[in-house]
């Protein structure tokens, strides 16, 4: 049964990635959140596609590579589905860690402040779990990585409408030291 859920998120991953290489790229958002349509996530994320060009499939990426690579990744109201403009950066961190074997990440879920605790958690967690896959499926070890979900106990931003509520349905990305 388990190498069943196993393939299926293999392959589920795979489509995400093909329909990423084959789609076109885009500045605009879908997040319906004030200012969508910029092309620039909220709560100072890097601008899309910092990793284009720099760091092509494959290539060796470095501590100081990582410094370019978006680490907050931000999802729509009650989703868990990463976003199609976070995979380029998300496969760069899972080569760094599948040539880095000693690296380790911890994926920090959050969500808005929408819904009951239990269910904030939960979806927290489910996020973490979506970005989790994508880094494993791209090359990096499942022992190298850790999830966590904080739900809407931590938010990036304190505010009751949708600005403050797209900033923070999130993931984070924190490299552990060892």
């Amino acid at each position: 049964m388990q190498v069943g859920n196993l393939t299926k998120s293999v392959i589920i991953s795979a489509a995400m990635i093909w329909a990423a290489g084959c789609s076109t790229t885009s500045t605009t958002t879908d997040s319906g959140a004030a200012g969508a349509g910029t092309g620039d996530q909220a709560g100072g994320a890097s601008s899309y596609g910092t990793s284009g060009g720099s760091l092509s499939s494959g290539a060796v990426v470095t501590a100081e590579d990582l410094k370019q690579l978006r680490t907050v990744f931000y999802f729509d109201f009650d989703q868990s589905v990463v976003r199609q403009e976070g995979f380029a950066d998300l496969e760069a961190h899972a080569r760094y860690l599948a040539q880095n074997p000693s690296a380790s990440v911890r994926l920090e879920g959050h969500a808005d402040e929408r819904g009951t605790r239990e269910y904030n958690i939960a979806l927290g967690e489910r996020r973490a779990q979506s970005v989790e896959r994508l880094l494993v499926v791209n090359g990096a070890a499942a022992n190298q990585v850790e999830t966590v979900s904080f739900g809407e106990e931590k938010p990036a931003v304190l505010g009751h409408d949708a600005e403050s509520w797209s900033q923070n349905r999130r993931v984070e990305l924190k490299y552990l030291s060892k």
